[in-house]
């Protein structure tokens, strides 16, 4: 089977702002599928967003379960022969940022865990699904980074992220903006734009309540790289469509 519609993948898709991502996506007429480790929670708010007159499927995706990988392939090749947006929005934080662990006290193991999720398992799921986004007519990639990654602004004294220094978490966001530049280079020469986003402050379970951000706002970025013009930007890093610095 295949459609003449757009297609997208967003992983950790059933909760805060990757669901809101899906909505908003599917309001544009993208067909959505949401990957989520639990199936049945994943398939419940796809169900929701269906009742709401949308596009949305769910499927059973674990970022850290490498054997879901090929899984992921197989369905997007079978049923729509392409894959016209992947969506990285799967992500973990596990030191807080109210009271961070330091440099010279964070475990190896949450470092590992964290680079994992945010980064490994990104680029491996990333090289797996790219074959089927050079089959769509325009391939786009957003990557959620965070302004956390930014090493200009951690540098900077004076920037809004100076004492927001979560080592893991931090480090895993910068080299996921590394491969974002990396790969935009390597496709330059196609029509697949490649970009980071940064959603924002936004109150989900990572964020929490004291963010001043709602989660509607914290799916903007995502949703605007997903549906670039041709002439659009690609090997960016972004929020709200204005670039930050790496």
């Amino acid at each position: 089977m295949s459609t003449d519609k757009k297609v997208a993948f967003i992983t950790g898709g059933n909760r805060g702002i990757g669901l809101e991502t899906a909505r908003q996506l599917a309001q544009t007429g993208v067909e959505v599928v949401i990957g989520s480790r639990d199936r049945k929670k994943g398939e419940a708010e796809a169900a929701k967003l269906r009742g709401e007159g949308l596009r949305v499927d769910a499927i059973e995706f674990d970022i850290t379960r490498q054997a879901d990988y090929k899984k992921v392939y197989d369905y997007f090749d079978k049923k729509y022969g392409k894959l016209d947006i992947l969506i990285n929005n799967a992500g973990i934080s596990k030191e807080g940022f109210a009271n961070p662990l330091t440099p010279s006290t964070v475990p190896v193991p949450v470092l590992r865990e964290t680079f994992d999720t945010n980064f490994f398992g990104t680029v491996e799921l990333t090289q797996t699904l790219l074959p089927l986004i050079r089959k769509a007519p325009e391939g786009r990639i957003v990557n959620l980074s965070s302004i956390l990654g930014s090493l200009t602004l951690h540098a900077t004294p004076d920037s809004p992220i100076y004492n927001f220094k979560a080592l893991a978490y931090n480090s895993s966001k910068t080299a996921l903006n590394q491969f974002t530049v990396h790969l935009a280079y390597e496709l330059r020469n196609t029509k697949i734009k490649v970009n980071s986003a940064h959603p924002g402050w936004v109150k989900t379970e990572m964020g929490t309540d004291a963010a001043p951000m709602e989660i509607p706002d914290g799916a903007k970025t995502s949703v605007q790289l997903a549906t670039l013009p041709a002439d659009g930007p690609t090997g960016g890093y972004f929020h709200m469509g204005q670039p930050l610095p790496w």
